[in-house]
């Protein structure tokens, strides 16, 4: 009975975790460039009870063993980085990563981080931020006495300078790539942090081969299927449910045990 309980009490946390997995998810349905996430289990060791290498009763080999499981554990998160929906905003500055790559963000202690968030913004100075005041990096500035920014799907950014006939180029937005993007780190702030397990970043051009194209105007939104996830929160709370009924059920199996001693 023993084993029920804590089989079934380690049920009832790994519910717990995906419930709260999928409430982030629903939670971040309208964030820019956000991925879902989901819980992965795995089943914990088993206790053979019987091996099944030894012969029946009239000679036969058995074709099984006895196995007692001990119910499971969360072994990881996997984020999807399936792409979004792309919306239209009609602003110059937003843009967004059809197909692979990522945004490069710089942080204040010097460090790269990296986003599908492509809502951009001028800072007092001309350079372009996100919407935390982050700089894009490699730097982009723009000089006083612009008309009109344009932004190629290739990434090469040019404006129009009040009294002149042809844009100038400022430059061009460099795009980051992994090998397992799953193993980026989310830090908050639609900002994701290189890990050994994501491995180290190539860069390249929008584009380029394995590299996306940029669409000015546009954002991606988040790839969360809100119907998807309520169906997965309602099949995580019934798990739920019936892993407390596991152990209500072991509970008075035991007190019929200890009863029968009276």
């Amino acid at each position: 009975m023993l084993r029920s309980l804590r089989t079934a009490a380690l049920g009832m946390s790994a519910q717990q975790l995906n419930v709260d997995t999928i409430a982030n998810n629903l939670a971040n349905v309208n964030t820019t460039g956000y991925k879902k996430s989901a819980v992965e289990f795995q089943d914990l060791l088993y206790e053979t009870i019987n091996s099944g290498s030894g012969e029946g009763a009239e000679g036969n080999e058995k074709p099984s063993e006895i196995n007692i499981g001990m119910g499971n554990k969360p072994i990881s998160t996997f984020r999807s980085y399936s792409q979004g929906s792309i919306e239209e905003t009609s602003n110059p500055l937003d843009m967004a990563i059809s197909g692979k790559g990522f945004f490069q963000v710089l942080m204040p202690d010097g460090n790269i981080t990296y986003s599908r968030d492509g809502a951009f913004r001028i800072n007092s100075t001309g350079e372009m931020v996100n919407a935390a005041g982050l700089k894009m990096y490699p730097d982009i500035s723009l000089p006083d006495g612009i008309q009109s920014v344009n932004i190629a799907q290739d990434g090469i950014v040019s404006a129009m300078m009040d009294g002149e006939v042809q844009p100038l180029e400022i430059g061009q937005i460099e795009l980051a790539n992994f090998m397992n993007p799953a193993g980026l780190k989310p830090i908050g702030g639609n900002l994701l942090a290189a890990t050994e397990a994501s491995g180290d970043p190539s860069f390249g051009m929008a584009g380029d081969a394995g590299y996306g194209t940029i669409m000015q105007g546009y954002l991606e939104k988040s790839n969360v299927d809100v119907v998807k996830e309520m169906i997965s929160l309602i099949v995580a709370q019934r798990s739920y449910e019936i892993n407390s009924k596991a152990v209500k059920t072991a509970d008075e199996m035991l007190a019929m045990t200890n009863a029968l001693k009276r």
